[in-house]
């Protein structure tokens, strides 16, 4: 099992990977929102730092965990480029800038 946000952050390096693979490439495609699903379970740790996790598992998986109540969730993210130094965040695009004669 791996924690939902270690899942959503893999997906960024991946999606940040491919944006940078498509520097400098006449074929762009634009990043539009990102659909994902997943079977999830829920843990709680007790103690004076009480934490609650998302963990996401496999379909595998699923039978063991039934007693732990595994849910399936959506997730909509929709990706935005933000420059750096802060400013307005803008769509992703999978390619480099636009060159001159480009559609």
């Amino acid at each position: 099992m791996i924690e939902l946000a270690d899942m959503i952050r893999e997906l960024r390096e991946q999606l940040t990977a491919a944006l940078a693979d498509g520097d400098g490439r006449m074929l762009r495609f634009e990043l539009g929102p990102v659909e994902i699903e997943a079977s999830v379970v829920l843990t709680q740790e007790g103690g004076g730092d009480a934490k609650v996790r998302l963990w996401v598992v496999d379909a595998g998986a699923n039978g063991k965990y039934a007693q732990a109540e595994t849910q399936r969730i959506s997730l909509t993210l929709t990706p935005k480029v933000v420059p750096p130094g802060g400013g307005v965040p803008s769509t992703a695009m999978i390619a480099g800038a636009e060159d001159d004669g480009e559609l």
